[in-house]
């Protein structure tokens, strides 16, 4: 992990975290567990808060920048991962604020119409944001490349 910035690696693990406790909220509610499933999502969406804030954070004060720099028949595939991260993680904010609202309101019917969109692509975002720091610092070179330029 030598030469790995530690604000990526930090927004990388919050990312995953907010992933794990998402599923697991999901069990709890199969389970019919719903005050664990609710503590569950509201620590979630607390640890994706955080997550944003790092991240904008970190996106406007440092011009340290990683671009993909691994073997070339990867690019597509790894640009076609970022846009969908990036164009879905867009949409998290919104969708997981609504859902979680209507949950504490107790609104169940409006609740799990909505979580049935925002849970799968909450998921895939906390996922495929860990695969992109995997790709970016850890698989190829490009997070040493930004570190050089600096």
């Amino acid at each position: 992990m030598e030469g790995i910035p530690l604000h990526p690696t930090v927004n990388a693990a919050l990312n995953g975290i907010a992933g794990i406790l998402l599923v697991v909220g999901f069990r709890f509610i199969r389970q019919g567990r719903e005050t664990a499933h609710r503590n569950a999502m509201i620590a979630a969406f607390c640890c994706s808060v955080v997550f944003l804030a790092s991240y904008l954070a970190y996106h406007f004060s440092n011009a340290l920048v990683a671009h993909y720099a691994g073997p070339a028949w990867g690019r597509t595939p790894y640009l076609v991962l970022l846009v969908s991260h990036s164009v879905l993680a867009a949409l998290v904010p919104f969708l997981a604020t609504r859902t979680l609202w209507l949950g504490l309101k107790d609104r169940r019917e409006q609740h799990r119409k909505w979580a049935k969109v925002t849970f799968p692509i909450w998921v895939y975002v906390s996922i495929t944001g860990v695969l992109v720091w995997l790709v970016l610092y850890v698989l190829t070179d490009s997070g040493a490349r930004a570190l050089s330029a600096s």
